[in-house]
């Protein structure tokens, strides 16, 4: 159950992982009604046909939630993000119920959980000592990209407006005032690269502020929209930042490392996390200073690209640990119904 707009990285899990169950499992994906977010982008593009989809309303889904568990009877339901935990603790079903924490405890309808999923180690610290469910460990997925040809690259980089020769950074995800991006436009005015090119990946309700602080930066930068196949972007790019003022785990970080590309982030939680384990280069929070400087450094070293071992994170990997969580929460719940029956 997920009950949120648009598409970003809560989404694109949820996709894949009701993707890869469903080749095995009967899987049904509850959404509200109005899953488009405002350029149109929705999760039901990417979901298998395997998938089943039921849409409820967004402002009083409790109803037509809980007939469409009853006519699907699940063993297990997977809620994702606080709204669909809210709602899952209040209809109190039969079957084991688990939630991922895409961001944090925030909210104390988790504790009603049978389950919580840990998609970053600091996690742990923010469960309260009286959840007494089980808490596993298992990371966010993702799908290797697949691997572009020389042209295909040239052909992004010209989408860009890169002209050859440029120095190519690039920044991927919603363009909302957490994630930094006026931050990064202003390091770039500054450092005054001689040959270089700013692309942003995304869209959302930054958008009119980002274009005008890069207007008046007169710097060389380019809004380039939401694209379904972002991933294909950072192959492109010669060096990847994140400069978010507050990131839980940092897909777009993990889909950099997938790529190659060079990335330096600031030192929030997730790309904390993720850098420290596989490299590269963290900063400290909104510093503009220290990310001027870091640019013109990667500018003057053209920093190569190079491999990750990701697949502690491939979707077939955390598919099957997810299931296996399952498996124990559903016996779990069974053992405790049985015990409250004697």
């Amino acid at each position: 159950m997920l009950l949120s707009r648009g598409f970003a990285g809560t989404e694109r899990a949820t996709a894949e992982m009701c993707n890869a169950h469903a080749r095995e499992h009967p899987v049904l994906l509850i959404l509200r009604r109005d899953h488009r977010g405002p350029g149109g982008a929705s999760i039901r593009d990417r979901l298998d046909p395997a998938v089943q989809v039921v849409e409820v309303s967004g402002w009083w889904p409790r109803p037509a939630v809980r007939a469409a568990l009853q006519k699907f009877a699940p063993a297990v339901i997977h809620a994702h993000l606080r709204r669909s935990t809210r709602l899952l603790a209040q209809i109190r079903p039969d079957a084991a119920t688990v939630a991922t924490l895409h961001l944090t405890v925030n909210g104390p309808n988790f504790a009603a959980m049978d389950g919580l999923i840990c998609i970053a180690r600091w996690q742990r610290r923010d469960i309260p000592p009286s959840f007494h469910g089980q808490i596993f460990f298992i990371n966010e997925s993702i799908i290797p990209a697949r691997r572009l040809t020389a042209a295909e690259i040239a052909a992004r980089r010209a989408e860009l407006n890169a002209a050859q020769g440029d120095y190519l950074i690039g920044g991927v995800g919603r363009l909302a005032h957490s994630k930094g991006f006026d931050l990064l436009i202003e390091a770039f005015a500054r450092a005054a690269l001689p040959q270089a090119r700013l692309a942003i990946v995304g869209d959302g309700r930054e958008r009119p502020r980002l274009q005008r602080l890069a207007r008046r930066a007169a710097a060389r930068v380019s809004l380039a929209g939401f694209h379904q196949d972002v991933k294909d972007y950072y192959q492109a790019f010669d060096l990847f930042v994140c400069p978010s003022r507050r990131e839980p785990l940092g897909r777009v970080v993990l889909e950099a490392l997938d790529a190659g590309v060079p990335v330096v982030a600031t030192a929030t939680d997730g790309p904390a996390e993720l850098l420290e384990r596989h490299g590269g280069d963290l900063l400290p929070i909104g510093d503009v200073g220290a990310l001027t400087a870091r640019l013109r450094e990667h500018y003057r070293l053209r920093t190569p690209h190079s491999e990750h071992d990701l697949s502690a994170y491939h979707i077939e990997t955390v598919a099957r640990q997810t299931f296996e969580a399952y498996e124990r929460l559903i016996v779990t719940r069974a053992q405790a119904r049985l015990t409250a029956l004697s």
